[in-house]
Formats: structure tokens, sequence, C-alpha cells
């Protein structure tokens, strides 16, 4: 399908800029150069670090301290008292690390004529193609989740040369036998080893030479490459690489095998805009200057084309059976990568999960559920018991693959919220799916954990409500004396976002529980918690309050719009508690007035607010500015540097500005901009309904409804309600 392609006329001047292909657990990134081609392996475990103690001597003493000292009214001093005894024992992580360069060194560097560099995002198949002296040049590549393998196949009119070099920091070893090329290497801690197996099929001479395989008059040319790793097979992952290659043997086969089965997931869910057929005639990156360079310009269809490539990278970097996609999804390039490629768990890893339940691609949420019932939920039950004497569970700003829940990186990690946020998404996932297996059997322990830590954590403050803390508004400070701009701090009690995310734990919670029965007293003791909460209160600017006092604020545009979670991603400020609302419009509109937005994942985050605030030109401005600011031409976001969230929050938005679902109805248009044509197909939303709608002129014409079981839903479309009665398996539609 021509609207699921990115197009682009050049080969990657940087690793940033090239195509990035994925089969869940691993992948790559091919710059399609036709001088020496360049493709970074990469595969989801080969990460430096290792699983520790991280219990912090006398930690429990230190933030019984610092709430004596908030109690007692001594503000200024907590920070400085933080920095000197707080971060003493605390650690940080080591970073995700890609498994190698490839190249592939083409002896005939002559100009080449007609270059094309297309991904076609509905089968995961990246094809690079030019001329060269007279020689038609094709090279394709994808990574197949179901075969764990990548394979590149090069074909020519006539026949070429070339010269395979693997490159890597702490490589062990190198052999070649029967066309097989292994790679033994290790992390750069030294404790973790991988294997990499390239297997050559070719109709070519071959030949090997210290490091270096020279293929001579190729005029078809394959390459099946495998990743396997200690961490997942442990003493037996050599072998098990040389049995995925094994296996490896038809390129066609195994293509068509992976087109089947990515077209699947892809092909589930579409968005659709308007556009000039001229504007699809021309490439991605000319598509995305036009915009850059003339602010007038308008370009629906490329909108339309980053939702696809947000789904595209979810399929690609998340699949049953892997790790979560962590900062950079699976690719990266270095050793030591920006921000270590590790999971923050202050909005970037929750960020990541904004999309698949409304992309109807639910599968893809799955590897973050088994991380952290598997990797992060009996580290946090040891974290929570022994650095704060509290039962149930807790994670802070960041973790890794060996389940880091502690603390990191200074007092700027004391932000004891991130297994809660998290388990929003379990709830979210049940609201769509309606499966109440999936919330028995694995969602029911880890939001029950997340509650039970609430229940120990919180104290009684001097107003009669119960505090958490200490916490922070993530990577924000405040002023806490009024007037004085020369003292500021970090460490806070009950901000505003720890309001809503311990609020809506708890709520989800005692949800969970009216619908199983598992532990009513829990449940009770929750319900006596949630009505001691500190209220969300509207400043003298008439903004949503960030803290639990009136504070300054050092940087009035801050990339951290934190205190607007009750907005989205949770739900609890809604059109239902105006005063509330228009506090949340007003906060953003002073954010932006002090540039904020100015990262992707930021930007992203907007759109999704002003989505909720149905704002549709709002909406449609930020998405705007998401592709101008920061999108590069090969549509990846950039913090910058390139960090994966904002493309997988950006194409949320786009959903979320044509369908929501979390008040007590379905809203076809919420938040579009005016005069918007085309439709979108089997859009999901809460209560396992698939929805599909076509427009014109930002009006909805048509709206059709499925649902697997009977059920009663009320529509919101052109500012009218519709009562639709589903019936078990049966299509409803709507015409407007």
């Amino acid at each position: 399908m021509q609207k699921h392609i990115i197009k682009l006329k050049t080969p990657a001047e940087n690793w940033e800029h090239a195509t990035p292909i994925g089969g869940g657990s691993f992948g790559a990134m091919v710059f399609g150069s036709p001088d020496t081609e360049k493709i970074y392996l990469c595969e989801e475990s080969i990460w430096s670090g290792e699983e520790r103690d991280t219990t912090i001597k006398d930690f429990k003493e230190r933030v019984d301290t610092l709430r004596k000292m908030y109690l007692e009214n001594r503000i200024p001093e907590i920070d400085p008292w933080a920095e000197k005894y707080l971060g003493e024992g605390i650690e940080t992580i080591r970073s995700y690390e890609y498994a190698g360069l490839l190249s592939i060194d083409f002896c005939d560097k002559t100009e080449v004529t007609d270059y094309q560099r297309n991904l076609h995002l509905n089968t995961g198949i990246a094809e690079i193609s030019y001329n060269k002296n007279g020689n038609f040049i094709k090279e394709t590549a994808f990574s197949s989740y179901s075969d764990e393998t990548t394979a590149i196949k090069i074909e020519a009119e006539k026949e070429i040369d070339f010269d395979l070099i693997f490159t890597r920091e702490h490589t062990e070893s190198v052999t070649f036998l029967n066309n097989l090329l292994l790679i033994r290497a290790k992390t750069a801690c030294g404790k973790h080893k991988f294997a990499v197996g390239i297997k050559i099929e070719t109709d070519g001479g071959i030949k090997y030479n210290d490091g270096k395989v020279s293929i001579t008059n190729s005029i078809d040319t394959v390459l099946f490459i495998a990743i396997a790793t200690e961490f997942n097979f442990s003493s037996d992952f050599e072998a098990v690489c040389l049995d995925i290659l094994s296996e490896a043997d038809d390129f066609e086969e195994m293509k068509d095998a992976h087109c089947a089965d990515f077209a699947s997931l892809f092909e589930r869910s579409d968005i659709e805009f308007f556009c000039d057929e001229k504007l699809q005639e021309l490439s991605t990156d000319e598509r995305i200057m036009r915009l850059k360079n003339d602010e007038e310009a308008h370009d629906d269809g490329i909108i339309a084309l980053y939702f696809s490539f947000g789904k595209y990278l979810l399929i690609s970097s998340s699949r049953d059976g892997t790790l979560p996609a962590n900062l950079q999804g699976v690719w990266v390039e270095k050793m030591q990568n920006p921000w270590n490629s590790d999971y923050h768990t202050n909005i970037n890893l929750q960020m990541n999960y904004w999309l698949p339940e409304v992309a109807n691609i639910s599968e893809c949420h799955l590897p973050l559920f088994d991380y952290m019932n598997n990797f992060l939920l009996e580290s946090g039950k040891k974290t929570a018991k022994e650095n704060y004497h509290c039962r149930g569970t807790v994670l802070h700003h960041l973790s890794d693959i060996y389940g880091f829940t502690t603390p990191a990186d200074g007092i700027w990690g004391v932000w004891p919220m991130g297994g809660a946020w998290l388990s929003f998404h379990m709830w979210e996932h049940f609201l769509y799916t309606k499966d109440e297996e999936f919330l028995r059997e694995t969602a029911y322990d880890y939001i029950h954990e997340c509650a039970l830590f609430f229940m120990d954590f919180l104290f009684d403050g001097p107003d009669g409500y119960l505090l958490s803390g200490p916490s922070m508004s993530p990577e924000n400070d405040y002023y806490p004396i009024e007037g004085n701009t020369d003292i500021k701090a970090t460490i806070a009690f009950s901000p505003t976002m720890d309001i809503e995310i311990i609020g809506g734990t708890l709520r989800n919670y005692i949800a969970m529980e009216n619908i199983l029965g598992v532990n009513p007293e829990d449940k009770n003791k929750a319900e006596e918690i949630l009505k001691k909460l500190p209220p969300l209160k509207v400043g003298k600017n008439g903004c949503l309050m960030e803290w639990l006092e009136d504070y300054g604020e050092p940087e009035p545009g801050h990339r951290h719009i934190s205190h607007a979670f009750g907005l989205y991603p949770d739900n609890m400020i809604t059109e239902a508690t105006p005063e509330l609302f228009e506090a949340i419009r007003k906060t953003l509109d002073r954010r932006l007035s002090f540039g904020g937005g100015h990262t992707g994942w930021s930007r992203a985050w907007l759109i999704n607010l002003f989505a909720r605030l149905k704002d549709g030109n709002k909406t449609y401005e930020h998405i705007r500015l998401l592709l101008t600011k920061s999108t590069l031409t090969n549509l990846f976001d950039i913090h910058p540097p390139f960090q994966i969230d904002g493309n997988f929050g950006g194409a949320a938005g786009i959903a979320e500005s044509l369908l929501q679902s979390h008040e007590e109805y379905i809203s076809i248009l919420p938040a579009a901009k005016d005069g918007l044509t085309g439709s979108f197909t089997n859009l999901k939303a809460r209560g396992n309904i698939d929805v599909s709608a076509k427009f014109k002129d930002g009006k909805v014409t048509e709206i059709v409804l499925y649902c697997p079981e009977n059920i009663s839903v009320k529509v919101k479309a052109n500012g009218n309600i519709y009562e639709a009665q589903l019936q078990e398996d049966k299509e409803v539609v709507i015409t407007l």
C-alpha cells in the first residue's frame, strides 16, 4: 500500500537517519549506502551491568528525618541535607549496547542514479535500489520475529564484488567455517557473553582472510544473521545461534512468512486522511522539509503516516515473549548510549505503551507486563521492605533488565511512583480487552502490591491528610521561600503527580477488587486512604498547582508537565471536573508561553493533553510542531538525540484526537482539526469495541461498531449522543 511507505531519496548520513527493521527482541539499522553499506545490529539483552543488592543502609531513617524536617516547616534545609546524606549509597545502572556493525564494502564506488530507500510499514520490509555503472542493484532487508533472523539479500543485474566486515568492541573471537561467520563477544562490564552468526549464501566466489569475507562475481547473495545471548540461553547461547541459522535457507519463503506475520498486526487498524496526490508522490524527507520550510504548508497524509510508523516501531520492538521497548526501542549504535537507553519510568517507558490498546495491537503490550511481573515485582518488594520498611512493591525513576528498582542518580531519583504508574497499563489493558483472566492471573498481584506500598508509605500531615514523600515532581524544581529566587528545591512532599498516581492506583485496585473479590480487607483499607489524600488545588495564577503549596517556578517552561497526569494518561480530570479541567488548560498555556514542549516526548504529551481537552486545532498545532521541530526525515523522533517515546506518544495522540472512550461514551473526532477529511478503521475503544468512522470536512458521516459480546454503548459525534445496541459478533453501522 503506497500510503504505508516511508520513501527516501538518499542513504542515511548517520545512524539516526538510517532505516530501522526489527523482530521484537532484535533488529538492525540499515544505512542504504551504495559505497559502504552499514548495518548496525542489536539484541535487547546485550546490556552491561548485573543484578545486585541495592539495599541502602539506614535509608528509612533518612526518609524519616526528611519527613520530620518537612513537618517542622524546615523546607529550605531539606535539599542540602538530602544532597549530603540521602544520596549516600545510591547507585545507577549500566547501558544497553549494540551487538556490532556489519559493513558491506562494495568494490565499485561509482556514483549512482535512481536511488530509492523505502520502508514498507505494513510488511516490515526495507528496500534499497539504485543504478551503478549501468548495473541495477537492490538490497532487501527484514528482521523476522518468527524465524529469529535478520535477512539481507543483495541482488544485481550484473556481477558485483564486495567485502563483509564485522566490528565490535570486546570481540573475543571470529571464526569462519562452511560459509558461516561466527563472532563471540561480551558486554563492556565483561560479565555477559553473546554470539552473532552470519550465514552467507551466494552464487559468487567467497574467501575469508583475517576477519574479512570477500564475495566476488555475485548476482545474488543472501545474509542470514542470528544473535543469541548468555542472558537468555546460559552457556548454550552459541549452539542456539547456530541452530537458528541451520534452519535459515530460503530467503523468499522466510520473507513471505515474515510479511504475513507482520501484516497480521499492522493491518488490524488504520488511519487515512485526505491528501493531495502530488504530495504522495514526494519522498518522505521532501514532505517533512516542506512543512519545516513553510509555516502555511499542510500535509494531513504525513500525519497518518506518522501514526503508521508508530505502529511499525512498536511491532518491530515489542512482541510477545520479548522485553519491552526501551528508550530507543531496540535500536542503538554504541556501547554507551544516551541515558543508557534504559527503562526510564518517570514517563518514558509508560509513553512507549500509550499506543497498543487504541491501535488494536494489544499483543504488543504484553512484554511490558512480563517485565513488570518477572523483573520488577519481586525486586520492588525487596526495595520496599529493606529501604522503606513497607509492604508492597516500589520502583523509582529508571530500571534495566536486571530488575533495578531503587533510587538512582542521587536525589534526582528519589521518586517512588514509577511502579505504580506502570500498574495503570495493566488496568487499561483490562478496560480495553475486558479479559478477567488477565486481570486475575497477570495484573492482580502487581496492582495489589503497588496499593499495599502506599498503604504503608503514606504518613500523617499537619492538616489531617495522608502525605507521600520524600518525592518530587519529576525532574523539576521549585522555590521553597516565597519571593526568594536564590534557593531552589527538588525534594517535595505530596506533589500533585503523587496525589494523582496514588489516588489512581487505589481507585484501580478498588475497582479490581470489586470484580475479583480477592481481598476485601485491603480493599476497605484502600477506600479509607483514598478519602484522606489531599485534594488537587488551583493556584493564584489559575493553573493547577504542581506542588502541595503554590510555590514559585524556576523553570515555568519545564519539559515535564507531571501534574497534568490526571488529565492524561489518567482520567480523573475531565469535563465533569470543570474547575480542574480549566486549570489544566491554563497550565498548558503557561508552560508553552515559557517555551515548554521543546523535547520530542514532551511535545507528544502535549498532543495527548490537548486531545483530552478536546481542542482540535491546538492538538493539530502540536502534531505539526512535533513533525517540524522534533522529527527527522526518516520520521524518527528526537529529544534530541533519537528517543522513541516521542514516536509512540505522538502516534497515540493522533489516535486520541480521533477516538476517546475514557468517559461515559465513545467520542468520535473529539479533537480533530477543523475541516479534517478521511477515515479510521478498527481503532479500539474501552470495552473491547472496534470502532471505524468516516468523516468529511470535520463532520462524521458514518460510524461502524463491533464487539464480540452483547453490549449497550453511547457514541458522541457531531455534538450529539447516539445509543447503540451491539449484538455478539455483529457490526452496527450508524449513518449520520
